[in-house]
């Protein structure tokens, strides 16, 4: 492989299997300010970023605090769920992460918070494989919206052939498709059922994912 090269990563659903906690913890945070979010916006919570969940509940429920506030407040939530178990690394995340540590450009990009990203990250002894850990502050707009991985491409300065998207969600897959990049979908935590047909590979856990099919797909 070679350092011309990246591999961009989701993080919820496609590194940790987070997103109920994800969306629980948007659900608690919301509720210091005695609003409730309804099924469809858990729904919308699952594969989007801070700046488009935050415009969501403030359009849907009238929020009336600022993004840093109910983030900041979502944090703590969501530090609370995890404090008994802690993070788990999805089948094959370490082994993927680490066997192309060094070889190829890394970078984590998310739709959650810099904070939670790089907590994300240190809870499943990764901290110090990614060239960048990219967070919902990082970019006006979020997934679909091709920006977030764009960035990324441009930090690591790899062409966007030459970048491979790995995602879970619907929005995720649509915005690696629309920066020019490749992408898996992987299905273990889709526990929303999200459609993954426009991912060029779908797999069942990063277990999967081997040196040959990353090949294949540089190849392109």
């Amino acid at each position: 492989m070679q350092s011309d090269r990246a591999v961009l990563f989701d993080l919820d659903g496609t590194l940790v299997d987070t997103e109920r906690e994800n969306v629980e913890s948007v659900v608690l945070a919301a509720r210091r300010w005695n609003l409730e979010l309804g099924p469809e916006l858990r729904r919308f919570i699952v594969g989007h970023s801070w700046n488009e969940i935050y415009a969501k509940i403030v359009r849907d429920c009238g929020l009336k605090v600022e993004m840093g506030v109910l983030i900041a407040a979502a944090v703590e939530e969501k530090r609370a769920l995890f404090a008994a178990h802690g993070y788990q690394a999805l089948p094959g995340v370490t082994g993927l992460v680490r066997r192309l540590c060094g070889r190829v450009g890394l970078a984590v990009v998310s739709g959650s918070s810099r904070t939670e990203v790089r907590e994300t990250i240190a809870g499943i002894q990764l901290d110090g494989c990614f060239h960048y850990l990219l967070g919902a502050e990082d970019y006006e707009h979020g997934k679909p919206h091709p920006e977030s991985y764009q960035m990324a491409m441009r930090l690591l300065r790899v062409a966007p052939r030459a970048c491979i998207v790995i995602e879970d969600a619907e929005p995720g897959i649509l915005a690696g498709k629309a920066a020019g990049a490749h992408v898996i979908a992987v299905r273990r935590a889709n526990f929303l059922g999200y459609n993954q047909s426009a991912a060029d590979v779908i797999v069942e856990t990063l277990v999967e994912v081997s040196d040959e099919l990353l090949d294949q797909l540089w190849e392109k």
